[in-house]
């Protein structure tokens, strides 16, 4: 492609993955390629990384500005920068919302594109930069929400119902990745009471999904649990598969180990046949994502061996699909526990090889429950099996730079 190609290609990616229109041309690729500019935006890295279909920024040449030295390292994700109010703004408004869900209210445009719009963000999520996502969900959620003021037949209003409840269950979704659980609850009770007016079963099991989710990274294991078990009532497609094998990993994570077997013994011969309708992405369930899940499960169960031996047959299976049908954010979670059971089994050199891939996760991809356990990853490193071996201290320091929050530069004064 020529460099206006390019521009254009990567423009007509990110208007059709976030909605939003961008300016790049060819001038701007010439900057790029004579390395005038080495840090381009969040946005046109993400579609320069697809269209080039490379994996990583180094691989494109790209690396940020000077290091800072000053670093500690937390569980405050990059992802969420400049989105908090927003995070809390958006879950107030469902609150607010939840009443107009619970009453018979209808609306009169058809919802195709609503629909198409969701399962566009739901492909793209954890591709592109989560904030354009999260205000387009917000904003599908809102149009929804303004159609059912209005008359329409019933089927539609059913249809409106539907689109606003994947809307509210992407936004608790993406506010458990952003960190912030708490404000998940307040989209999810909203976005269940949309699943009961449209009757919609799988809806119910990913809202359930969702939930339990939300209480998980809360290390509430027993209401998540709950929350699993309630989805399984409605579940029809891959969201059983999904349900099962997370009320597995809750029960494993609150010490009853043995029904925790029996249920993911139960996980494991579920089918995970897609139901006559699937969103697909983050509401999608398939074989290596379980596998991944799986996995978890056995680490709870102090069964590193299997650990690895599922998180490694999950990592393949990921690896096998083209990078569009991809589940990014579950691959990584993957990769994760196979650190951890080679950690486990006392091979830190293969867990710094296994580790590589994670680190190389762009800084706006860096969410909440992934800064979460690769941090657990570096305090399994400083154990005393492992503090004084320079292969885990190394591992442990390329975690810290991994999760480092640099400190704000303090504007200096300057005199004439």
């Amino acid at each position: 492609m020529s460099r206006a190609e390019l521009a254009d290609a990567v423009c007509a990616w990110l208007w059709e993955t976030t909605d939003v229109r961008y300016e790049l041309d060819g001038h701007y690729i010439a900057k790029l390629e004579r390395g005038a500019v080495r840090w381009p935006g969040a946005a046109y890295r993400s579609g320069l990384r697809y269209v080039l279909d490379v994996a990583s920024d180094n691989e494109l040449g790209f690396y940020p500005p000077g290091r800072v030295a000053a670093f500690e390292l937390d569980l405050t994700t990059s992802s969420a920068a400049g989105i908090d109010d927003e995070l809390i703004d958006a879950g107030d408004e469902s609150v607010a919302l939840l009443a107009l869900a619970e009453e018979s209210n209808v609306g009169d445009l058809t919802v195709e594109q609503l629909h198409a719009d969701i399962q566009r963000i739901a492909l793209n999520y954890l591709k592109v930069p989560t904030k354009p996502l999260f205000l387009r969900s917000r904003a599908i959620r809102d149009r929804a929400f303004r159609l059912l003021a209005g008359r329409q037949a019933p089927n539609q209003t059913r249809d409106l119902y539907a689109a606003a409840g994947w809307a509210l269950t992407l936004l608790g979704w993406m506010s458990v990745d952003l960190g912030r659980p708490d404000i998940a609850e307040s989209h999810n009770r909203t976005a269940w009471a949309c699943a009961e007016a449209a009757d919609h079963d799988e809806l119910r099991a990913w809202v359930r999904a969702t939930q339990h989710t939300a209480a998980l990274w809360q290390d509430d294991f027993g209401r998540a649990a709950d929350y699993a078990q309630a989805g399984l009532l409605h579940a029809t497609g891959s969201s059983r598969l999904f349900l099962i094998s997370a009320l597995a990993v809750d029960q494993a994570r609150a010490g009853h180990l043995r029904v925790a077997r029996e249920t993911l013994h139960q996980a494991k011969n579920t089918s995970s046949a897609q139901a006559d309708f699937e969103l697909g992405g983050l509401f999608l369930c398939t074989p290596e994502r379980a596998e991944g899940i799986w996995s978890d499960v056995h680490l709870a169960l102090g069964e590193a061996q299997h650990t690895l031996d599922h998180a490694d047959h999950s990592i393949k299976l990921f690896e096998a699909e083209p990078h569009a049908r991809r589940n990014v954010g579950s691959e990584r979670m993957a990769r994760l526990q196979q650190v951890k059971a080679h950690l486990e089994l006392g091979h830190p050199d293969a867990a710094a090889e296994a580790l590589s891939p994670v680190l190389t996760t762009p800084a706006e991809y860096r969410v909440r429950p992934l800064i979460h356990r690769i941090s657990e990853v570096a305090a399994l490193a400083r154990s005393d099996r492992y503090a004084d071996t320079p292969e885990t201290r190394l591992l442990h320091e390329s975690i810290r730079e991994f999760t480092k929050r640099p400190r704000r530069r303090r504007r200096t004064k300057v005199s004439h």
